[in-house]
């Protein structure tokens, strides 16, 4: 019996096919969860006028419940709490129709749920809402950015990139930059080495991209250069797939001094001269994180550092922040320090 020939086509027409078979099975499922969230919104739209014109109460909402379960046996998501966040959800999204071209409407109903759990604030939850549609997040860590306070601390560590990088450049490199970092996943004290700190998030790598943010790919740790018979290491080396650059970060258990911003600046150089491709990759950029700093300090030193770098603050634990000196302290000092010595300005 002969054997049947492949075609050389063969594998490129399969891939296309399966390409085809995602996209609709994609396609098919955001519109069943859209028209989903629909009639979620409709009980919950019911519901909230009844009960602002009738007595529904909880006793009402638990019968109601026992009824459509009874009557959809095998179609989950009858329970009276359901019931209840679906009264939320008409409450926060009151226009069914404008549901459907947001954000909201693309997400699964456990998403939409810890938006309404964790946030009372409208605005907040149509951004929460609009960056988990953008980057595709889980519901874990959809949860994990509201509580860190994600729209607090994005685009937020001071930089140098305005002065470092070109316009449009700057702008794109703020955007990934975030201040501070949580890394309470680490669960390690603030008493740690920098080895320590550095070795735990090589151990979580996962967790730890995933705080940088999408698109940083992991490198190496402790990248080795030799400088004319001088051996020097970058802590952590990243390269952001979106952007197309490498980033460096260096890690300090200690408060921020100009110093570290030399450091981290002489690192972004070598990186620079020693694995971009000027025609393929954007400048290099690196992150300063540092168990305290004072943005004043930080200023006057990114101000002398011609590598475009940012300096965040990283939080370990509750406890360990508390023992650092406040801002304003440190800010004070410096600035006296300035007073007495102004020829160093």
């Amino acid at each position: 019996m002969e054997q049947e020939l492949i075609p050389d086509d063969y594998a490129a027409t399969l891939e296309a096919l399966k390409h085809r078979v995602q996209g609709a099975r994609l396609r098919v499922q955001r519109k069943a969860n859209n028209e989903l969230l629909h009639l979620w919104w409709q009980i919950g739209h019911t519901i909230r006028a009844r009960k602002s014109a009738e007595a529904w109460g909880t006793k009402v909402l638990d019968r109601l419940a026992g009824d459509l379960r009874a009557e959809f046996p095998t179609m989950r998501g009858f329970s009276a709490a359901n019931l209840r966040y679906m009264r939320r959800f008409a409450e926060a999204w009151p226009d069914a129709e404008a549901i459907r071209q947001q954000a909201v409407g693309e997400l699964p109903w456990g998403h939409v749920i810890e938006l309404l759990d964790k946030l009372d604030d409208q605005d907040l939850r149509e951004w929460y809402a609009a960056k988990d549609v953008h980057h595709g997040w889980s519901r874990a860590i959809l949860a994990h950015q509201i509580t860190t306070g994600l729209h607090e601390r994005e685009a937020a560590a001071p930089t140098n990139f305005d002065a470092a990088l070109a316009r449009a450049d700057s702008d794109q490199a703020q955007e990934i930059m975030k201040d501070p970092y949580a890394l309470q996943f680490l669960a390690i004290g603030g008493d740690a080495s920098e080895r320590e700190l550095e070795q735990r998030l090589v151990d979580r790598i996962l967790e730890t991209m995933r705080e940088l943010g999408p698109g940083f790919a992991f490198v190496g740790r402790q990248v080795h250069f030799d400088i004319d018979g001088d051996d020097f290491y970058v802590d952590l080396l990243f390269f952001h797939v979106e952007q197309l650059r490498y980033v460096v970060i260096e890690l300090k258990t200690t408060k921020f001094t100009p110093a570290d911003a030399g450091q981290l600046g002489f690192y972004v150089a070598i990186v620079d001269d020693r694995l971009r491709v000027p025609a393929k990759h954007q400048p290099t950029i690196g992150i300063l994180l540092v168990a305290g700093k004072s943005d004043t300090v930080v200023r006057y030193a990114l101000a002398s550092t011609t590598q475009p770098v940012a300096v965040s603050r990283y939080e370990l634990t509750e406890e360990a922040q508390k023992a650092l000196p406040e801002e304003a302290a440190i800010t004070r000092a410096f600035e006296a320090e300035l007073a007495r010595h102004p020829e160093e300005r």
